[in-house]
């Protein structure tokens, strides 16, 4: 048995699978990263530069915002000049309040968006609502491309939750306005992708979302979502995204807290992390922490992990945590061409251990670990390869010698790709 494996593996939830460009999300497929650009969607060069640098940071698909008629054209201008570099990532079109409008008029956007979101709150009030929101939907089906109906707390439709807040008024006990809320994105969500199936839209090409900024509230409206579309039996695929997250750790806790709950309850086929950068920040820590929550999780893997030593009394010196920054340092920059020339090496499990504790036994859980001496400890520093003492080493070279380690265990264990 493998010691590493699962007790009770994840069962995701049942979804119909969604092609959005080459990218397939849901079903049995694993779990899309997806990610969005903050720079002015019109400026072009810059647009483009960073899809590319969100896309190979590991970002499968990339939002821009689509608010006005410069930006549209940009899209398509954008859209021309990846592929042009060979650039494959999908382009998702964000539309608030004018993307009828937009799609109408910019013939060439709906092909160059790989998929549309719509937000039924904004998409137009009164009688309209169902005309503006049917334009977008007929325009998705002329281009044959999926959409994301993605409802957020902040911009419900009104007449909905008005229509709920008079029926809860009515009862005998009448719940808090927060429920009726989250009721009501559930509702709009539903009744939304009803509609855009009644116009024409297959169920297949149909993607849902009710986002919310409190991790408690998200939680509880992705469970209830989940479970009622199981009910009647309509498994939409399910976009996952704590929104307005925050900044820095606060982003990063409160996004993981409530997706990392959902993921492991099976739900969900896409994620992105709506982080507030800092401004020096590149966007792409969004993507990076998406890939690390799903890793982490043994949902899927992007990049070897390491698996290092917080530090105690007993390791009153740097060193191990000297060796366990470059040794990831190491690794990311590896990575570039190890993910081009190696099948499988996303899965290589590192351990940089400080003492003799935890040390041998985390270090021979790994795949190749190495346990440091602790304060007062022999200055020795045993070195694991699959779970087996290979080597004792000593000296100021310490961490070049184990990164020369970790490089051939890589060119030994993994089958070249060109070799298939």
């Amino acid at each position: 048995m493998n010691e590493r494996a699962l007790f009770h593996p994840l069962t995701r939830r049942a979804s119909y699978s969604v092609l959005v460009g080459q990218v397939t999300m849901g079903g049995n497929h694993p779990i899309v990263v997806q990610s969005m650009t903050n720079t002015d969607t019109a400026d072009v060069e810059k647009t483009t530069a960073q899809i590319i640098e969100l896309a190979r940071a590991g970002s499968e698909l990339v939002r821009v915002t689509v608010n006005h008629e410069a930006a549209a054209r940009a899209v398509v201008k954008i859209r021309e000049k990846l592929d042009s570099l060979n650039e494959r990532v999908p382009i998702i079109g964000d539309f608030h309040y004018n993307g009828h409008k937009l799609l109408t008029e910019v013939s060439d956007l709906g092909g160059s968006c790989a998929k549309y979101r719509i937000n039924p709150g904004n998409v137009g009030a009164g009688e309209k609502h169902e005309h503006q929101f049917a334009q977008v939907i007929n325009i998705a089906l002329k281009h044959n491309k999926p959409i994301r109906i993605g409802v957020n707390r902040g911009s419900l439709d009104t007449e909905l939750l008005t229509r709920l807040i008079d029926e809860n008024n009515q009862r005998a006990h009448p719940c808090p306005l927060s429920h009726i809320e989250c009721e009501a994105m559930i509702v709009s969500a539903i009744e939304s992708a009803a509609f855009a199936e009644k116009i024409g839209m297959p169920p297949d090409k149909i993607v849902l979302s009710c986002k919310i900024s409190e991790v408690p509230d998200l939680i509880a409206v992705y469970r209830a979502l989940a479970n009622r579309l199981d009910t009647i039996q309509r498994p939409y695929a399910l976009h996952l995204g704590l929104t307005e997250a925050g900044i820095g750790s606060k982003g990063i806790v409160a996004s993981s807290a409530a997706l990392a709950v959902l993921l492991n309850e099976g739900i969900g086929d896409t994620i992105r992390i709506s982080l507030t950068p800092t401004p020096s920040e590149s966007r792409t820590e969004e993507v990076r922490v998406a890939q690390e929550l799903l890793q982490t999780m043994g949902l899927r893997a992007f990049m070897p992990m390491v698996t290092s030593c917080p530090g105690c009394g007993r390791t009153t010196d740097t060193v191990f945590q000297a060796l366990a920054l470059s040794v990831q340092n190491h690794v990311r920059e590896k990575m570039r061409h190890w993910r081009e020339e190696y099948v499988g090496v996303e899965n290589l499990k590192i351990a940089v251990m400080g003492c003799v504790v935890n040390g041998p036994g985390e270090s021979k859980m790994a795949d190749v670990g190495i346990s440091l001496p602790g304060t007062g400890e022999e200055p020795n520093a045993p070195v694991y390869i699959d779970g087996k003492k290979a080597v004792t080493l000593r000296g100021k070279h310490l961490a070049l010698q184990f990164q020369n380690i970790i490089d051939d265990y890589v060119r030994v264990r993994y089958a070249r790709r060109f070799d298939h």
